[in-house]
């Protein structure tokens, strides 16, 4: 059986593609035909009406939703957490995880390697692992107790896994470029993240491999101009991504912009940061074993440190639209396209494209979500 996507703007990187049909079959993008094509016998056609036909969003850097959080290491967090996040737009994710004791970590990336995909939800990634190896002068809302350097004996066991796909750390710590080849050689991306990494420091990790930096600003060593360090680093390397909560609290509106104008769309990657209070009120939560209090929708530890986000990721999406003036084709690939390619997955996730998966979102003319499909398969509908 196919699925045709008919009456829509289908938007591919950088080409907008007005009444076509996205034809779907078997999980995956068959074709982009122009016009409205016949249904055969058994088809199922979905009238966009007008609507954008978008790639399916990627959220590389989310903890959790409505209540729930990746450290629960429970299928049934993951679960709400997937349904959640398709009502946003999002088709794929990392759960991921926070400075915790061993244990801890391991039974949340254990829970991810066991945990079926959901039938109607966003589909995981694998884990992104924040932590424990930062360093603890920028731990931010990451519990003090637990910050520790590399140890092989501890993370070769998480990496044999095979489930883990992104790990943020600290690259001036004793054993990071061991931990680093150790990753890299099982197909792992690194992120420089909660980091006090000199400019050279930054540069030297981005010769290892490390391609991504971790909540760009926040977490790390700011910028001076005789000692660039570790945000003059990762934002004039050109092979770093830089990852931004665009939520108009962790950056200004300006700083959003200035990382766009160094990193174009093609390495700045929109992320939520997400913790367990997104979609619910306001009140008091945990974050990591530390309280956090959540006040219009802000959340912050006891030291009044921000603790994650509520974001989500199409209004971040509108947000940075907002921010930088660029119409919806030129910002949709920060959530769309860059994630993938960061995540090795080009031409799989994050385009409308034949063969890449049919991973795909209806926004309206606010654009809102109205429809998240997984693999060609429905999930939400608004």
């Amino acid at each position: 059986m196919r699925t045709l996507i008919t009456g829509g703007t289908l938007l591919t990187p950088h080409t907008a593609l007005p009444n076509h049909t996205l034809v779907i079959e078997e999980g995956r993008i068959a074709a982009l035909g122009a016009g409205r094509l016949a249904p055969g016998a058994g088809d199922r056609v979905i009238e966009a009406d007008g609507r954008w036909v978008v790639p399916g969003f990627i959220d590389v850097h989310v903890h959790g939703a409505v209540g729930y959080d990746t450290m629960d290491a429970t299928p049934a967090a993951l679960q709400q957490m997937a349904r959640f996040f398709a009502r946003h737009g999002v088709t794929s994710y990392l759960p991921t995880t926070m400075t915790a004791a061993r244990t801890d970590i391991q039974a949340a990336v254990q829970t991810v390697a066991s945990c079926p995909q959901p039938e109607d939800g966003a589909q995981h990634l694998g884990v992104h692992l924040e932590g424990p190896y930062l360093n603890l002068d920028y731990r931010g809302a990451q519990h003090p107790d637990h910050f520790r350097s590399p140890a092989p004996d501890e993370y070769l066991a998480w990496l044999e896994t095979g489930v883990i796909r992104l790990i943020t750390l600290a690259p001036e710590l004793e054993g990071a470029a061991e931990l680093v080849a150790s990753g890299r050689a099982r197909g792992v991306e690194f992120a420089i993240g909660h980091s006090g990494a000199s400019y050279e420091q930054v540069i030297e990790a981005a010769n290892w491999g490390v391609r991504q930096a971790t909540h760009t600003f926040n977490g790390m060593l700011g910028l001076h101009h005789r000692t660039p360090g570790t945000l003059g680093g990762v934002l004039t390397d050109d092979r770093i991504y830089c990852q931004v909560i665009a939520d108009g609290v962790h950056v200004h509106p300006a700083m959003v912009r200035l990382v766009v104008r160094a990193k174009g769309t093609g390495r700045t990657i929109l992320i939520t940061d997400a913790m367990r209070a997104t979609g619910l009120q306001d009140g008091t939560y945990d974050l990591g074993g530390q309280e956090v209090t959540v006040r219009d929708g802000v959340a912050r530890i006891a030291s009044g440190s921000l603790a994650g986000s509520t974001l989500t990721l199409d209004v971040a999406l509108r947000n940075v639209m907002r921010y930088t003036g660029l119409a919806l084709g030129e910002a949709l690939p920060m959530v769309t396209a860059t994630p993938a390619e960061a995540l090795g997955l080009a031409g799989r996730k994050g385009v409308l494209a034949a063969g890449a998966d049919a991973d795909v979102v209806l926004l309206d003319a606010d654009l809102k979500v109205v429809m998240t499909l997984v693999a060609g398969r429905v999930v939400y509908t608004a």
